[in-house]
């Protein structure tokens, strides 16, 4: 019985062992990729802000502005390859004093490797209907558990385009250490409006008339990136947009904002992190840990029980000849066996020596 349980406890030793680089390197793989469903808002603030009501036709200084960005995955964009997520992200951007006007709305479609988060060009891509664009580096993610103190290219939707995003130095945000990251995005034509502007809303004399006029942006964005992730856990978009003449002597400022995630949602961001990177330290040691500790304690253990000495199984005591058990060693010295001629002699009674004798061995007839 102790054999049999101690190759039992072999067998599950060795399993447990067999299961811990499973699980640390297919596993792992497996479970540590961008989710398909993904659905994410947050909120960013910009105060002391400018931008241009075109309602009005005017330019608003001083106003707050507020941020509201969307994202949600479509799983049954991917056309069935469960490698790639595809995410599609709208951002509103209005007034605080008056919500119900949005003064902008942005919107692209990304779709990235769930691996390694780097931008791939299928799924019906796109910014703001633009599909004709091509991404490149990577976009709303970092790569996961692998975010290293170096640079990275990040598509900017805006001037669509890839642009560096450096590393700054590590900070903490709401107690989680982070990599902070910066992304300069220079002085570039957006686009080619078909309006004419007044010459006096440009800076111009009045007298020079209606101006055509092209769209400008330039931008200083922030991202503090939970290293153990590659989660974003705060963002930071420092934008300034303008229409210029093609000569460059008239401009007008468009929009002026310092965009910056609202406390909440940065602690929120911070316990999706702390989420995930528990998922990610289950598969990667945990669970492997575990089972390498379980499995030589199972090996020790069966290994002991299977070769420990057998005990010697206990005599049977002998059966007597009435059928009982015990002991049938007669005690005193053994006696001699008798001879055959013996054996086989009836025994002689001896001849009464007396008459008196002799009268008790006739018995009570001959005595009459």
């Amino acid at each position: 019985m102790r054999r049999t349980v101690g190759l039992v406890l072999i067998g599950l030793g060795a399993f447990f062992l067999t299961l811990a680089p499973l699980v640390r390197f297919y596993v792992a793989d497996q479970v540590i990729v961008a989710p398909l469903n993904q659905y994410q808002v947050t909120n960013l603030e910009s105060k002391n802000s400018t931008y241009f009501d075109q309602a009005d036709l005017k330019l608003k200084t001083g106003v707050t502005l507020l941020a509201k960005n969307t994202v949600r995955g479509d799983v049954r964009a991917n056309e069935g390859n469960d490698d790639i997520a595809v995410w599609d992200s709208t951002t509103n951007i209005y007034d605080q004093a008056n919500p119900d006007k949005p003064i902008q709305i942005q919107g692209f479609r990304i779709a990235f490797d769930r691996r390694t988060m780097a931008l791939v060009n299928c799924c019906g891509t796109n910014v703001d209907g633009d599909n004709t664009v091509r991404m490149s580096g990577y976009g709303l993610l970092f790569p996961t558990g692998n975010v290293q103190k170096r640079d990275y290219p990040v598509y900017d939707t805006t001037t669509k385009q890839s642009a560096p995003m450096q590393f700054n130095a590590v900070e903490k945000v709401h107690g989680l250490t982070t990599y902070r990251y910066t992304q300069t995005i220079p002085l570039t034509k957006t686009a080619a409006l078909d309006t004419k502007l007044p010459a006096k809303m440009l800076g111009l004399p009045g007298d020079a008339g209606n101006q055509k006029v092209d769209r400008y942006t330039e931008a200083y964005n922030t991202i503090w990136v939970d290293p153990r992730t590659g989660i974003p856990v705060k963002h930071r978009k420092n934008i300034r947009s303008t229409v210029r003449t093609p000569d460059g002597k008239g401009t007008m400022i468009v929009a002026q904002a310092d965009l910056v995630s609202v406390d909440k949602d940065q602690k929120a961001m911070v316990d999706l992190a702390n989420g995930k990177n528990l998922q990610i330290d289950l598969v990667r040691s945990y669970l492997p840990g575990a089972a390498v500790f379980f499995g030589l304690i199972l090996l020790f253990a069966g290994g002991f029980l299977a070769m420990a000495r057998r005990e010697p199984p206990p005599i049977e005591a002998p059966r007597r000849a009435d059928g009982k058990f015990g002991d049938m060693t007669p005690s005193g010295p053994p006696r001699p066996p008798a001879s055959p001629v013996a054996r086989a002699a009836p025994p002689r009674r001896q001849a009464p020596g007396s008459q008196r004798q002799q009268r008790r061995a006739a018995g009570p007839a001959r005595r009459r």
